[in-house]
């Protein structure tokens, strides 16, 4: 009796193929687990860079609304870069009343800004040649030209110029350097109109 129950212990054990394959299964498992691991630690830092590289060097902002047409149309997804470099010409986002509005900055400090009935833009005494523009237009203006732009702002405006509310209005005024999310460089929505901003 003692001898058969013995055999039969012997017979349920695992063979050596058995145990290599059952250790084979086990290694392969722990291997696919450590690469998801892996994998989903890689895209948790890889999004938390994207989203801080986002939010403190290239603001990316969808555009909504006329007000900066034939430039960009509402729906456009752009790229700012968070730079106090501002020159005349460049397109800036800004805060204004908890919004981000989006213009062209078309004088600096100390600039004297001056348009006429016709929507001519004159800076400094010089005409402003703008080709980005569509249609010139006085728009709604409550301030009086000439203008000067006050020390530390800009003058901005948006380029559909007879729907814009801008530095033209005492609601908007000139914008401050703390006011600026960036200067817009970049359309990256839609693929068709893919390229720099100017």
């Amino acid at each position: 009796m003692r001898e058969m129950m013995n055999k039969q212990d012997f017979t349920e054990l695992p063979t050596t193929e058995a145990l290599e394959a059952e250790l084979k299964r086990v290694q392969k498992k722990d291997r696919y687990q450590f690469a998801l691991r892996r994998t989903v630690y890689i895209l948790i830092t890889v999004a938390a860079a994207a989203v801080l590289l986002a939010t403190l060097f290239l603001p990316v902002m969808r555009i909504y609304g006329t007000s900066m047409s034939p430039t960009m149309h509402s729906g456009d997804v752009t790229v700012a870069i968070k730079n106090s470099d501002i020159d005349a010409g460049d397109v800036i986002a800004f805060y204004h009343n908890n919004k981000i509005l989006v213009k062209r900055v078309i004088g600096r400090a100390g600039d004297w800004i001056d348009i006429d009935a016709a929507g001519t833009v004159s800076v400094n005494g010089t005409e402003l040649e703008e080709p980005y523009l569509s249609g010139r237009a006085l728009g709604d203006a409550n301030v009086e030209f000439p203008y000067q732009v006050p020390e530390g702002r800009f003058f901005v405006m948006g380029d559909h110029r007879e729907t814009s509310i801008d530095s033209r209005n005492t609601a908007v005024g000139c914008v401050s350097q703390e006011q600026i999310v960036g200067k817009i460089v970049w359309r990256v929505w839609p693929i068709a109109g893919f390229g720099m901003i100017r």
